[in-house]
C-alpha cells in the first residue's frame, strides 16, 4: 500500500476527467489593489489620529476599507471559480460577469479543431461544419505556468478524436 495518495499509479483506461482553469492571474491584480487600498486606509487612520478631533471624519476610513474588502473578496472568487473547464462533454467558458447565467458550452462534437496559438495567448476553436466560424478565447487570465497544460490537454483531446475517426473509418 503506498504511503501517499499521489503515489498511487494511474489506472489504464481511466475515464477523462475535467480540467479546471481559473482566473488566478487576474486575482493577483485585485489582491494588489486591495493591499494598496488597505494601506491608504491605514495611512488615513494615522493621519486622522494626529490631526482630527471629531469622530465624523473617521467615517471616511470606511470607503477604502470597504473597497479593499471588495477587492479581496473578488480575488478569492476569481481563484476559486473556473474560467475554462475541459470536461468529457466539451469546453465550458465562464465569462467575468455573471458566469453562471452566461456560461457557454461547446461540445466536442461541435468543435472541428481546437488549438492554442504558439505564444500561448489565445485558444482558437473552429466549429465543425463551418470553415470561418471560430471562437477565439484570450488566455490572459490564466497563469503562464498553466498554459502548457491547457495546450497539452486540448491537443491530446484533438489527437484522440482524430485517432477515433480514423479507426471508425474502414
Amino acid at each position: 500500500m503506498p504511503d501517499h495518495p499521489s503515489a498511487i499509479p494511474p489506472k489504464k483506461n481511466q475515464p477523462f476527467q475535467e480540467l479546471r482553469f481559473t482566473r488566478s492571474r487576474q486575482a493577483v491584480t485585485f489582491t494588489t489593489l486591495g493591499a494598496v487600498l488597505l494601506t491608504i486606509a491605514i495611512w488615513l487612520g494615522v493621519l486622522f489620529w494626529w490631526r482630527v478631533s471629531g469622530w465624523m471624519q473617521w467615517l471616511w476610513l470606511l470607503l477604502p476599507l470597504a473597497a479593499a474588502a471588495g477587492c479581496f473578496r473578488l480575488a478569492v472568487h476569481l481563484t476559486r471559480h473556473a474560467f475554462l473547464l475541459l470536461s468529457p462533454i466539451g469546453i465550458e467558458i465562464f465569462p467575468f460577469y455573471r458566469p453562471a447565467q452566461q456560461m457557454q458550452l461547446f461540445s466536442w462534437g461541435e468543435i472541428g479543431h481546437a488549438g492554442v496559438t504558439e505564444d500561448d495567448r489565445l485558444l482558437i476553436l473552429t466549429l465543425a461544419g463551418y470553415k470561418d466560424s471560430k471562437v477565439i478565447i484570450g488566455l490572459d487570465p490564466i497563469p503562464h505556468r498553466a498554459r502548457p497544460l491547457l495546450r497539452k490537454a486540448v491537443e491530446g483531446v484533438m489527437e484522440r478524436r482524430a485517432q477515433a475517426a480514423t479507426e471508425a473509418a474502414p
